[in-house]
């Protein structure tokens, strides 16, 4: 089983590059996005917390995203391997799914961080937003989201640095390269 950590900031292609992955690798993809999403749009209990906590732009408390990482991997026995996507976003978060891998006899193998520019995010996420018009995608959110990113969350990488499983990849150019360059570090070339 091989496990994954996909990295980077609104707009860094964390999803396009999650879905190759997937098809390639057949990891079972947790992204916590979706599943903050999935949740408000059935408007489950724990839809409701989120719902309210991410129309104000603010992130998710780490004990509501952990259980609900928890009940996925549970969900998924006989997978492959998992690819997570927008956590951990702080070292605790970290801390927490390193202790959960352990318990369950696994671990986090590769942290891919996808680097992408301020300048170009925006642009990238100005483009989705004419296309999928998504909630999280408006300009007050974003704003705080991109904060959070480069306040918070990229505070999570030296964690992974000091332990050698960080992997920054450039996550400019084209979808095929930057996904190559992503394979290599999987497959360990």
């Amino acid at each position: 089983m091989i496990n994954a950590v996909i990295f980077g900031p609104p707009g860094a292609g964390k999803g396009t590059q999650s879905d190759k992955l997937i098809k390639k690798f057949g990891f079972v993809h947790i992204s916590t996005g979706d599943l903050f999403r999935w949740h408000t749009k059935n408007d489950t209990p724990l839809g409701k917390k989120v719902k309210e906590i991410m129309n104000s732009g603010a992130l998710v408390p780490d004990e509501i995203t952990i259980a609900m990482l928890k009940e996925e991997l549970d969900k998924n026995p006989q997978a492959k391997g998992f690819l997570f996507d927008g956590f951990p976003r702080t070292v605790p978060q970290a801390e927490a799914l390193d202790k959960f891998m352990k318990e369950n006899g696994s671990a986090i193998h590769h942290i891919i961080a996808l680097e992408v520019s301020e300048a170009e995010l925006r642009a990238r996420i100005a483009k989705r937003r004419g296309i999928e018009n998504r909630a999280d995608d408006e300009e007050e959110k974003l704003n705080r989201r991109i904060t959070e990113y480069f306040g918070k969350t990229i505070h999570v990488l030296p964690y992974y640095k000091n332990q050698g499983r960080l992997h920054v990849i450039n996550g400019v150019g084209a979808i095929d390269d930057i996904f190559g360059n992503i394979c290599k570090v999987i497959e360990g070339k």
